[in-house]
């Protein structure tokens, strides 16, 4: 993969690419730069707009992670837990700003792609269907990347006040203009070309091009499974239904990987065995692979589960049964936990160095999030036997240790208290079955905050020092605060607090 960084200017975008070749002097790029010349070069500059930045930061500011003693803690992320405005700049991994920076960039290496492929010579019907295929690809990694900054930076969409609420500039074309100014959209409006780029793309897909699994680029399941979250977000039921049904088929099985088999069972021995499974481009389950630089999946930084939180969470179920995903964690400083999903991985600046840049495999999109997408979307559209249904196929391939465990409204009652309780609706049951089980499934990897956001839930932390803070179900600071750069050179607006 090439990783070459551009030039950022305002906003701290990197939308600035000179693929030009110097002819006044020996015909020669003095500063090495990409010149896209066919479209190979351009499938290649590609792979850099999928962002390096993980979203996986996001849940240090939610419910299930509490201050941890015994690690490091820089001050950006304690800014986060406190949920206070982060001033850190775009290189400070698990920041806003670097997820901003690193989003833009992006975005820049798919507007660079998008520009020039129309000038690319395709002579042949293969050549042809290529330039097609790299179009949609760019086009999914622009709406992917502007969806997710949107739903950090903006207010999550609402069909009532959408169109006003502020959300971040939907960047169409390579950065032409030195200092340029910017404006944000409203969310709704970058819903809306999110939208048009998002089934252009799935339109147009070919997955002939990649090699290998193709599990590293937005292959057809990928996009689908990013089409039913969109949806889902958007509160359009039937078409999160409609893509979440196209990728599971009558087969829903296969896309849920099965934490009860035997080669589950065997990778729980080994801390590098385990997350390397997780993460295969070989398992079904696994939709969307990125390269995530990042210090979420190292045990000496930042914040964990609560270990007694962690036992209590993965401890609960309607069965007395063993939930298969509590096991293994990583100890995480004095008093924490963390579920092993991802390898800690290192690259070194060179050959015989030791400094360098810790990442991990992110699984970007996940078969088992499309069946929780499908099970929200029935349980809104009353087709409660289908959501139940769904989650007993989750249930088979998490629970252990008991020899029944099929759910049943009945079932699900009981768990909850409410066997007499007829305002608590058997939709109402199920859709806090459903929320539960999901942050079960996803803890550490940064889905948990945008289920805060969208169901204006309260979350409350407390600090090193006892103090405690209350982040309340409207409150303003869900919504991440535009970087500083981008508010003194591209003029944005900030958010309000």
């Amino acid at each position: 993969m090439i990783r070459k960084k551009i030039t950022y200017l305002s906003l701290c975008f990197a939308l600035s690419i000179g693929i030009s070749s110097c002819d006044e002097y020996l015909d020669v790029n003095p500063d090495n730069r990409v010149e896209l010349n066919d479209l190979d070069k351009a499938a290649q500059l590609l792979t850099n707009a999928y962002s390096v930045a993980s979203p996986a930061f996001t849940d240090w500011m939610t419910d299930d992670f509490f201050y941890t003693f015994g690690t490091n803690i820089r001050p950006a992320h304690e800014d986060m837990f406190r949920w206070e405005d982060v001033v850190a700049g775009p290189d400070e991994q698990d920041s806003p700003d670097f997820y901003w920076y690193e989003s833009y960039n992006a975005i820049a290496h798919a507007n660079e792609v998008l520009t020039v492929l129309d000038d690319l010579p395709a002579d042949s019907d293969e050549e042809r269907a290529q330039k097609k295929a790299i179009e949609a690809e760019a086009l999914l990694t622009r709406a992917y990347a502007h969806f997710m900054l949107v739903n950090m930076f903006g207010e999550h969409y609402n069909i009532n006040g959408a169109s006003s609420d502020e959300g971040v500039p939907y960047i169409k074309t390579p950065e032409s203009e030195f200092l340029a100014q910017y404006e944000r959209a409203s969310v709704s409006r970058v819903y809306s070309l999110v939208e048009d780029d998002l089934l252009d793309g799935l339109d147009n897909l070919n997955e002939s091009f990649f090699s290998g699994s193709g599990k590293y680029h937005f292959n057809r399941n990928a996009a689908l499974a990013f089409a039913s979250r969109f949806y889902l977000y958007k509160g359009d039921f039937i078409r999160s239904l409609q893509y979440s049904n196209e990728l599971l088929g009558s087969n829903p099985e296969a896309y849920v990987r099965d934490f009860t088999s035997d080669e589950y069972q065997a990778a729980k021995s080994s801390i590098t065995g385990y997350p390397q499974l997780f993460s295969s481009a070989e398992e079904p389950a696994n939709l969307l692979l990125m390269r995530k630089i990042s210090l979420v999946q190292r045990t000496d930084f930042a914040f964990g589960v609560d270990e007694n939180f962690y036992s209590s969470l993965y401890g609960t179920n309607p069965f007395g049964a063993t939930d298969e995903r509590e096991n293994p964690a990583f100890v995480k400083g004095l008093n924490a936990l963390y579920p092993v999903r991802y390898e800690s991985l290192f690259e070194r600046s060179s050959l015989n160095s030791n400094t360098g840049l810790p990442y991990h495999i992110g699984v970007m999109f996940k078969g088992e999030e499309v069946l929780f997408n499908r099970i929200e979307a029935n349980v809104y559209s009353g087709n409660l036997s289908a959501a139940l249904a769904d989650l007993q196929i989750l249930t088979d391939r998490r629970y252990t240790g008991v020899a029944d465990v099929t759910l049943t409204l009945d079932v699900l009652r009981s768990f909850y208290g409410a066997e007499n309780e007829p305002s608590f609706t058997d939709q109402d049951i199920l859709l806090n079955y459903l929320l539960f089980e999901r942050r079960k499934e996803f803890v550490g990897q940064g889905l948990r905050w945008f289920d805060i956001k969208r169901y204006g839930m309260t979350v409350q932390h407390q600090f090193a020092d006892g103090s405690t803070d209350v982040l309340s179900s409207d409150d303003p600071r869900k919504v991440l605060q535009i970087p500083q750069s981008a508010q003194d050179v591209g003029g944005l607006e900030d958010n309000p607090r």
